[in-house]
């Protein structure tokens, strides 16, 4: 079996040592010892990119994380943590979705000065604790 040092893990994937040392204290990844030093095998180095793709493009926490690597438990079904960041991705893509119509709008607005004016871009925003049939002034 082929072994790779905390070094080359660390240069190849570009991460500090201390970020390896944190997984595996919370038991994400578990590197073989040999005189003191950590080495890892193929399927933890596959666990490191697993765990730098979720964390990257997944953007799930350590502690799902390490619940989606423990698999099904007494007391946890992965499946339960992976369907509530799906649910958090999409009310984000709502949110972005949103985000971006508005800032489009903005962009392409005639009203170069005045765009909180812009009667199009203000029947849009909604105004907390106001009935949205009355528009309120000031008298």
């Amino acid at each position: 079996m082929e072994y790779t040092s905390i070094r080359d893990v660390t240069t190849r994937f570009d991460l500090p040592v201390s970020t390896l040392h944190y997984w595996e204290r919370r038991g994400l990844i578990t590197p073989h010892r040999r005189s003191g030093w950590r080495y890892y095998d193929r399927d933890q180095l596959y666990r490191i990119a697993l765990i730098r793709l979720w964390r990257d493009t997944g953007q799930l926490s350590l502690d799902e994380i390490a619940t989606v690597l423990a698999g099904r438990t007494a007391t946890h079904d992965w499946r339960d943590t992976v369907a509530a960041r799906i649910e958090a991705v999409d009310s984000q893509l709502r949110k972005l979705e949103t985000t971006r119509a508005y800032l489009t709008h903005l962009l392409e607005c005639q009203r170069e000065n005045a765009l909180e004016q812009c009667p199009e871009f203000r029947s849009t925003v909604e105004l907390p604790g106001a009935d949205p049939d009355s528009e309120t002034t000031c008298a």
